[in-house]
């Protein structure tokens, strides 16, 4: 389900679709203005509600552990489930939906998140609640995919990289928002109570959807089959590599954050929130950095904060001891999240007429970091290496990144050497 495929395809290199040349832009700049800033809230509310149903249950997984009676690593699977259905979820659906509106799709999936995660409130057991989150997590990548190029049809010229940002800053402000409040909740009333606000919030989308998004048609010519076309480009498998492996480092660090603090930093549980919203302040920063760097230049963008996030994983391991670097360090693990904008753009520049899936594409690759960074993290910590090993992993996750984004540059660089010396 991707209506994405409903926008006019951006050629590689291209700063996107301009004022004139699309038929949805509005008559002058103030209005063209009003429209994306109304359309962007509403698309950044739909990620308000998915970030703080992905992340919540990371700051909750103690308690989801004694209420269903398994172990914390074991309750570490319902984020790997959820994961694992936006891997799924993103190309199945893009590819089904290739002729929507996008309108129209978006408030579809936002309203199947909307209910899963009501129905996630009333799982009864392990089995259920892994089939429920996984089921949840279906629409997450397809959601944002069409999301972002709705963002980039609307942008002005040479501001893609801002527009998709700023549809982002939703799922970042949540971090910092949403899953502060939802964990609050959840401590209070219980962890089903947290995904009760996250169904709320969804709900609340789906109004704000209908009235600020444009009824943007599929582009001609769209189709499964002009989708599935993504999979044929080297670029479009290298860069998702880059964000499966090298983003994973994250998710292996934050899916543990809250026993790390409470058995290694010392922390009482009251203070959790607290530097999970240090976590959500730094992937606000890190959006609106990013993304500007990316607009600026696009690959240094994304090896620099490549090998940044080797930097900041590193010294997880040692920082989990002390309350002050470790509040540090969390918020600059926070900001890795930077790469997010630049990666999008980058699939967009090298998908060619397969716009659709290969945005929402970029979505299953992160939960597939999400999914690989929880399981790694786990593994670690049930070998007996401690909470913070999980730190060393994600700096090898990181490394393992760089070496497929240096892959990357060095095909591109083949590439065009080869296409002049024909010329």
């Amino acid at each position: 389900m991707n209506p994405a495929s409903a926008s006019t395809p951006v050629p590689p290199g291209s700063s996107g679709p301009t004022a004139s040349s699309s038929p949805l832009s509005p008559v002058t700049d103030a209005e063209r203005d009003r429209t994306l800033i109304k359309a962007v809230l509403a698309l950044g509310v739909g990620g308000f509600a998915i970030g703080t149903g992905e992340f919540v249950i990371m700051g909750l997984l103690p308690e989801v552990a004694r209420d269903i009676g398994v172990s914390i690593p074991q309750a570490g699977h319902v984020i790997s489930a959820y994961a694992l259905g936006v891997v799924i979820g993103a190309p199945v659906l893009a590819v089904l939906a290739a002729g929507w509106h996008r309108r129209a799709l978006l408030i579809a999936l936002i309203a199947f998140f909307a209910v899963g995660n009501f129905a996630s409130a009333l799982a009864p057991g392990y089995l259920s609640l892994n089939l429920l989150r996984f089921a949840t997590g279906l629409p997450h990548g397809t959601y944002f995919g069409v999301a972002a190029l709705v963002a980039a049809t609307l942008a002005p010229p040479g501001r893609r990289a801002r527009a998709v940002g700023m549809v982002m800053l939703g799922l970042t402000g949540a971090t910092l928002v949403g899953v502060p409040i939802a964990a609050w909740l959840g401590q209070l009333f219980g962890w089903r109570a947290a995904f009760v606000f996250v169904g709320l919030i969804a709900a609340l989308a789906i109004v704000l959807l209908h009235r600020a998004i444009p009824d943007m048609p599929a582009a001609a010519g769209a189709s499964p089959m002009r989708e599935l076309g993504a999979f044929k480009r080297k670029q479009v498998w290298l860069t998702l590599g880059i964000a499966a492996i090298g983003f994973g480092g994250m998710f292996s660090v934050f899916s543990y954050i809250k026993p790390t603090l409470t058995e290694v930093t010392g922390l009482a549980v009251g203070g959790v929130p607290v530097v999970l919203a240090l976590f959500g302040l730094g992937m606000v920063v890190g959006n609106l950095i990013g993304s500007r760097l990316a607009d600026k230049s696009l690959m240094r963008t994304i090896g620099g904060l490549l090998l940044y996030a080797v930097v900041v994983l590193t010294a997880f391991s040692f920082s989990a001891h002390y309350l002050v670097p470790m509040g540090i360090n969390v918020f600059l693990i926070g900001t890795t999240v930077a790469i997010g904008p630049a990666l999008q753009i980058r699939l967009m520049d090298v998908a060619g007429d397969a716009q659709t899936l290969a945005a929402a594409l970029n979505h299953s690759a992160f939960n597939m970091a999400n999914a690989l960074g929880a399981w790694l993290g786990g593994m670690a910590i049930s070998a007996g290496l401690g909470w913070t090993s999980t730190g060393w992993v994600g700096a090898l996750l990181a490394v393992a990144g760089f070496g497929i984004f240096w892959w990357s540059l060095s095909a591109q660089r083949r590439s065009l050497r080869v296409a002049a010396g024909r010329a």
